[in-house]
């Protein structure tokens, strides 16, 4: 079953407190760390040897493109670690974090 973006991150976050809203920022942004540093060691075991065409600027443009695509799905919760992270750290935000 495929969910829109909007019932996957719940509320939306103009209807966050700022509490609420800068928790979820950060919990997206921690799993975009995540996912970047596991693209990064799925990119490190390729067994490729290195050409002309795999030099210094592939290797920019793989990172740049991982950095995008770690930032897209950590906003759509594709992977879900933010709306998890969001979860369990709601109890401690001011209201015990309801929306």
């Amino acid at each position: 079953m495929i969910t829109s973006t909007s019932q996957t991150l719940g509320a939306t976050s103009a209807t966050l407190s700022p509490e609420r809203r800068e928790l979820r920022e950060a919990a997206q942004g921690f799993e975009a760390i995540m996912i970047r540093r596991m693209l990064e060691a799925a990119r490190a075991a390729s067994f490729a040897e290195d050409t002309p065409l795999t030099g210094g600027g592939l290797k920019q443009f793989e990172k740049m493109r991982d950095e995008h695509f770690a930032e897209i799905a950590s906003q759509s919760g594709t992977f879900g670690f933010a709306r998890s992270i969001e979860d369990q750290l709601a109890q401690f935000v001011d209201g015990n974090g309801e929306e």
